[in-house]
């Protein structure tokens, strides 16, 4: 029996190609859950990811699903039920990130994360519900501390991950009456290889081991810090947390970071290659 109670779950987890999605898809695996991994545009990613799975005697299939449609969430909420055979938990972990200068930001550039990182996993989880009430199922949403703490260029960003608490917490009240438990992850740093396609010249290494030096514990997080809590969400030893959106960010939104920093714009610039205009 695993420990985190999952062997036999089916899970659904949404942009599992990179990063804390692939960390949380090969942690559900591990623990005997059968998996439907989304992704957008990283198929190599997924494939590498189902491919893993398998030959640790797991069941896995990748799924593609542009979430800046519509169109898509019906069809990848169909296949990836007919592929596990039912419906226990999803994991919507699945956004886009962004920094631009508020007075520079486009229409088109607003409408793009906000569809992606807000509508597409709340129109999901509707085509999803009847599957997870039928299961009693859990729906995990993966925010970020960007909905709780302010950072400079990202007023667009931040905006959808402070939706993604609201609905998280409304949610549940909702549908925890017909059997539905919602909970939510805020992570604070997480260094993944999206992070450093902005500067690709930089020691990714060494980058991780800065960022790592900023927060009160002494290093960044890892995606299978991040997985750890949604193994436990899911499991019944998560039962009774319902609405909330456990804040795992090393203490970063637990010191007061008095400094200048917020002044200087970014030198950085994340969301190229996804979101137009950058």
């Amino acid at each position: 029996m695993s420990h985190a109670g999952m062997m036999g779950k089916r899970v659904l987890v949404t942009g599992a190609g990179t990063g804390i999605g692939r960390g949380i898809a090969l942690a559900f695996a591990r623990e005997g859950a059968a998996v439907a991994v989304h992704y957008s545009s990283s198929p190599a990613g997924a494939g590498a990811v189902v491919q893993e799975i398998l030959e640790g005697g797991g069941k896995a299939a990748a799924f593609q699903a542009d979430f800046g449609q519509m169109e898509p969430l019906q069809s990848l909420a169909g296949a990836a039920v007919a592929f596990l055979g039912g419906l226990d938990v999803v994991v919507n972990n699945a956004g886009i990130t962004m920094n631009r200068p508020f007075a520079q930001t486009t229409v088109e550039q607003f409408d793009l994360l906000y569809a992606v990182n807000v509508r597409a996993p709340y129109f999901l989880t509707q085509a999803l519900l009847p599957e997870l009430e039928k299961s009693g199922g859990v729906v995990i949403n993966i925010s970020s501390i960007h909905a709780y703490e302010g950072y400079t260029e990202h007023s667009v960003y931040a905006g959808t991950r402070g939706a993604f608490v609201s609905f998280t917490r409304q949610l549940a009240i909702e549908l925890g009456t017909r059997g539905v438990r919602v909970a939510g992850i805020a992570p604070g740093a997480v260094p993944v290889e999206n992070h450093f396609k902005s500067t690709p010249e930089v020691d990714m290494e060494q980058a991780i081991r800065d960022v790592g030096n900023t927060i009160p514990c002494g290093f960044a997080g890892t995606p299978a810090d991040i997985a750890g809590v949604a193994l436990f969400l899911a499991s019944d030893a998560g039962r009774y947390i319902v609405g909330q959106t456990l804040i795992v960010d090393g203490g970063t939104t637990s010191w007061m970071p008095f400094g200048e920093q917020f002044k200087e714009p970014m030198t950085a610039q994340f969301g190229k290659g996804y979101v137009p205009g950058l």
